[in-house]
């Protein structure tokens, strides 16, 4: 069986010394950590891995001895570390040696009931063991083979011998302790001035302080908005529903609960800079509202436009009202319907013309309001939209109340000509016999609603299709918005500046290959595709359009039924 030993890069260079990792027999691999020189006394070594395997609970051992021949003079070292096998009783013993003039390296193991070197086919893989240790392997997409399953269990047992310990990493050469150790961390343990000045901050009495009390003026908020009419108000307009979203994520990175696992972790990393991006570009957008008086130019040109699509409206009623497309109406009820919109619009300039005066100002404190975020002010936006366009929504919903009620009831007068009704309790239809005036006064009902039926439809498909211009206008600000909030915007930097920080698994290059000689390979982390990324670190957001399908809503659009630009309790989704 191949003996694969992995070797880290930085060890490359180290004094002579024993080699210290974790021997996965069932890979029939060793995974070496760091490299221990000389002088050290074997007693405080073994005591020294069995405190470092209590609190990785990985079996962290020694494995076999490192010579540096390019270092060492005395040829009797090799030896010496030969005979070192005798006291830290590992099976089988492994010896590398760097050759003095050579850019091969010697790979041996020694076993111990024969007491002799064997020479067997090893593989020696290099790896960087910082990026390692730093790195998250993910699971492969593709898993439907059993050998790519077998190889990706492999690599992870690997990482995690890695990634777990740390703790062995942070002895460095410069510690005054009897044991010198080389690692990836051996001239001195890394850090950040950000990651310690973060630290100071949060041990600052102070900022806890306020952090709890901004906690609990939440918390008292969100206990005030579950009475009606607030909760009301709060599920219906998409502001509040964004406020409620960033809420959640607020408490989300405020919690004291340590992150279980890197899952949670890179979550938490996604929320926090979604956030500050968030909050960034809202503030951008406040710094150039607030600029050349760009609110009054906007609140001046509000008016003029609800006055161009008030008289929009008018000019198309009025359309309506006469032969459109030379189609003949009913008369009476297309004059009744005209007339009775009109009115609504007349209403509606006469609201926008008395709230004139207040728009600047409204726009002013709404502007204000930017500074919670981007999304924020998108869902500000959609609101306007909505409450500009009340008008169309009341149209809309007149219409397609008064064409649903001709359809259903042109629907049971023709039930009533076969002999048939709806059952309300089995939820069925029945068989049922009619007298000679029921038939008479159905007949008189189908053919009224039947003629009416043109002129009501033509109004309720004028203005469904309003309607559902103003709800692609917000359905595309709300994808807009949904897109920052779920963009994994940590995960996507961390990818671009350190991609190894993200795994998906690892490729080989070969080194040196000779006869007589170990196989040299080097072990490059393969990053996740940016696709990967995203699919797998995209955040939750909340969705106040329901999903229906394509054909339930061209179902609802053609009986009439109402289209919410919301989710209702209850409502059964397609």
């Amino acid at each position: 069986m191949v003996l694969k030993v992995f070797f880290p890069t930085c060890c490359s260079s180290a004094e002579s010394g024993i080699l210290i990792g974790r021997w996965i027999s069932e890979q029939n691999s060793a995974v070496i950590l760091a490299v221990v020189h000389f002088p050290f006394i074997p007693g405080q070594v073994k005591q020294y891995l069995s405190q470092v395997q209590q609190v990785t609970k990985i079996k962290v051992s020694v494995l076999g001895s490192w010579s540096n021949s390019k270092q060492e003079k005395e040829e009797s070292l090799s030896k010496f570390l030969e005979d070192l096998g005798t006291i830290f009783v590992h099976e089988p013993w492994i010896q590398i040696s760097k050759e003095r003039d050579s850019k091969f390296w010697s790979c041996s193991t020694l076993q111990k009931e024969s007491n002799s070197s064997k020479e067997e086919e090893i593989i020696l893989i290099y790896y960087d063991q910082r990026k390692v240790m730093l790195s998250q392997l993910h699971p492969p997409v593709d898993t439907t083979t059993d050998h790519k399953a077998d190889d990706a269990s492999k690599l992870a047992a690997m990482f995690d011998t890695v990634a777990n310990s740390k703790i062995l990493f942070m002895t460095d050469r410069y510690d005054d302790g009897p044991i010198k150790l080389t690692h990836w961390q051996s001239d001195g343990v890394e850090a950040s001035i950000i990651v310690e000045l973060l630290k100071q901050a949060s041990s600052n009495c102070m900022i806890k302080e306020r952090v709890l009390v901004t906690l609990e003026f939440v918390n008292k908020v969100q206990e005030m908005l579950k009475f009606w009419p607030l909760s009301f108000l709060w599920s219906k307009l998409s502001t509040c529903e964004q406020l409620g979203h960033r809420l959640q994520h607020l408490q989300i990175i405020s919690s004291r609960k340590k992150a279980q696992n890197q899952t949670q972790l890179m979550r938490k990393a996604n929320i926090f800079v979604s956030l500050l991006v968030d909050v960034a570009l809202g503030i951008l957008l406040m710094s150039w509202l607030y600029r050349k008086n760009r609110i009054g130019q906007l609140a001046d040109t509000l008016i003029p436009v609800a006055d161009h699509v008030a008289k929009e409206l008018q000019d198309l009623l009025q359309w309506l009202m006469g032969a459109p497309a030379g189609l003949k109406m009913n008369r009476a009820l297309d004059q009744v319907l005209g007339r009775f919109f009109l009115y609504h619009i007349h209403l509606w300039i006469s609201y926008i013309h008395l709230m004139s005066p207040f728009i600047e100002m409204i726009l002013w404190y709404v502007g204000l309001s930017t500074c919670l975020g981007l999304t924020v002010a998108l869902c500000i936006l959609s609101d306007i939209i909505a409450l500009l366009t009340f008008h169309i929504y009341c149209f809309y919903v007149y219409g397609a109340r008064l064409y649903c009620l001709k359809v259903y009831g042109l629907s049971s007068l023709w039930r009533l000509f076969r002999g048939k009704k709806w059952n309300v309790l089995r939820q069925r239809v029945d068989s049922c016999t009619y007298d000679l005036d029921q038939l008479f006064i159905g007949t008189l009902l189908f053919t009224i609603l039947l003629f009416l039926l043109p002129t009501t439809a033509l109004y309720y498909l004028v203005f469904t299709l309003l309607r559902l211009l103003v709800v692609v206008v917000q359905g595309l600000i709300h994808l807009l918005v949904d897109l920052i909030d779920s963009l994994p915007l940590y995960s996507i930097i961390l990818r671009l500046c350190r991609s190894y920080r993200l795994a998906a698994g690892v490729k080989f290059r070969v080194l040196e290959q000779m006869h007589g000689k170990p196989l040299r390979l080097l072990m490059q982390i393969n990053p996740l595709s940016y696709g990967s990324v995203v699919r797998t670190y995209s955040l939750p957001t909340y969705s106040c359009y329901p999903k229906d399908s394509w054909t339930s809503l061209c179902k609802k659009l053609f009986l009439g039924e109402l289209i919410y630009p919301w989710k209702h309790k209850g409502e059964k989704q397609d």
